[in-house]
């Protein structure tokens, strides 16, 4: 069923090339002949050249030695360092071709579920037996992928198989940029005497992924998280140049918010409780290891190198579960308080959207008393209007030529018949004989009673204007101290609002010392 299984899954997946090294590490009973090497594969030679090194022919074949010296361990690697392809650590996708990646776990006896795992995300770890009784092999899957930053996958990925029987360790590694895989491969370079125990390389990972970095990275959080705790409780130490949220005495609220959200994103980086549940799986494999070397005097037994390596990686493991656990509990302390700062925040957000809602209201209220007092004053227009049109269409009617009011004598009505003159559209005036021409009249069309109407027409005008104006300030007046009403009741409502709203919110409210005030 693997092997059937295997197959499919290699035939469906997508090929990517990245740079291929090697790794040997042999050591012999004459620690003269040990042989710690580490070199690329020539492209152009790749085919030839990694067949010959998966089967130890050609210039890889195994050295003759002498019959008082045996291989006591080694490890042999393919290695893919800083793979750069944008789908590397995508699923279904390998970095070799379908062939060589076939006959790379076939030769090395890695383990074929391994193919399956390409699309798990986060840590994974993996130990079993295989099924060969002649020949057992420890097969381990260690692997960490992450989802796309930057439109590149991350993560890296080891496969190994332990014989029992050689007490060599075979694998694959491949890591991208992000990864710590080079420094991993050097730091088991520089242990090569203790490469027998298969449990090594994955122990170096793991130290390398839980490494300093992540606890940096939570007291860096913490110190961002007293930030926010600042900018939101607005303390009085904060001030305005030690703050990059407040700018102008006002505090920015989408800032605060937008790290409040990142802040929480780092406290999650390399959750303590994933990486707590792989060391429980590795401690499973070093027990499930050790059950069959124990008693294999290849590996020395009790007390032997091997023993106390064992030991000291068990070590480091509960060393690295004590770590983890402090970081757990001091990243569950950094959430809470997260949560709490952004209880806060929104309530600071809600607040502000009902001041600005009755700042709206008030603004409307404003619009409306605008609009009363327009509608006055067009009121007071028509009045006007109503007044003085009914004696202007009047004056206007009285002063057509169909009336006359003005009665005339007989000469003028004489005079007017010869000379076809109308008597409504003179007006005669005597005058001295000086002025008189043939016993005749000079008429004049303007009357010397005009002065009468400028002598009325212009002090009632300027009457009405003051009297206007005067009412007019008296209005505005008026306006004045109903605006200042307006605020007043404006200011009064949102005390009772926030009033309420306290009286609901901190109606069950207790003080730090009332359980010890007896």
């Amino acid at each position: 069923m693997d092997d059937y299984m295997f197959r499919s899954y290699v035939t469906e997946c997508k090929c990517v090339q990245e740079e291929t090294q090697y790794l040997e590490i042999f050591n012999y009973s004459d620690s003269s002949r040990n042989t710690n090497e580490q070199h690329r594969f020539r492209m152009d030679e790749l085919p030839t050249e990694f067949g010959n090194f998966l089967h130890r022919r050609g210039a890889f074949e195994p050295p003759k030695l002498p019959p008082d010296v045996k291989l006591t361990g080694g490890i042999r690697l393919v290695l893919q360092l800083d793979a750069d392809h944008t789908e590397t650590f995508s699923p279904s996708y390998i970095s070799l071709s379908h062939q060589d990646y076939e006959e790379m776990v076939r030769a090395f006896h890695l383990p074929f579920r391994a193919i399956e795992s390409s699309s798990v995300v986060g840590p994974f770890f993996w130990c079993a037996f295989d099924q060969d009784d002649d020949d057992p092999h420890l097969q381990i899957i260690f692997r960490k992928s992450d989802v796309r930053k930057k439109g590149r996958t991350r993560g890296w990925e080891l496969m190994l198989s332990h014989s029992f029987r050689t007490h060599l360790t075979t694998g694959y590694a491949k890591g991208t940029p992000s990864s710590d895989l080079v420094e991993s491969i050097r730091h088991l370079r520089a242990c090569a005497a203790q490469v027998l125990h298969p449990l090594l390389l994955p122990l170096v990972v793991l130290s390398h992924d839980l490494s300093m970095k992540n606890d940096v990275k939570q007291r860096s959080a913490r110190e961002w998280l007293r930030n926010l705790e600042h900018a939101v409780s607005m303390r009085t130490e904060v001030r305005e140049e030690d703050s990059k949220y407040v700018r102008d005495a006002m505090v920015d609220l989408d800032q605060i918010n937008r790290d409040l959200v990142e802040c929480h994103s780092q406290v999650l980086w390399k959750r303590p409780q994933a990486y707590q549940e792989i060391i429980k799986l590795v401690a499973a494999a070093m027990d499930r290891f050790w059950d069959r070397a124990r008693d294999d005097p290849a590996y020395g037994g009790r007390g032997a190198e091997v023993d106390r390596l064992h030991r000291n990686l068990l070590a480091r493991l509960d060393f690295y579960q004590a770590k983890l656990k402090g970081i757990e509990n001091y990243a569950h302390i950094t959430l809470e308080r997260l949560t709490i700062q952004r209880a806060a925040l929104y309530n600071i957000i809600a607040q502000k959207e009902s001041k600005l809602g009755l700042q709206m209201a008030g603004e409307q209220r404003r619009l409306a008393h605008a609009a009363k007092r327009d509608s006055t004053s067009m009121k007071l227009l028509s009045l006007m209007g109503a007044i003085f049109l009914p004696s202007t269409y009047l004056a206007s009617v009285f002063s057509m030529s169909f009336f006359d009011f003005i009665p005339d004598s007989p000469t003028d009505q004489g005079a007017a018949a010869a000379g076809g003159i109308s008597s409504s559209a003179t007006t005669t005036s005597s005058s001295s004989g000086d002025n008189n021409t043939g016993g005749g009249h000079i008429y004049s069309p303007v009357s010397p009673l005009l002065w009468i109407y400028f002598a009325i027409s212009v002090p009632l005008t300027v009457v009405i204007v003051v009297g206007w104006r005067w009412w007019d300030r008296r209005r505005e007046v008026k306006y004045a101290q109903e605006d200042a009403d307006i605020e007043a009741g404006i200011e009064k409502m949102e005390a009772q609002i926030m009033a309420t709203m306290r009286k609901r919110t901190l109606s069950k409210v207790r003080t730090w010392d009332v359980g010890f005030a007896k």
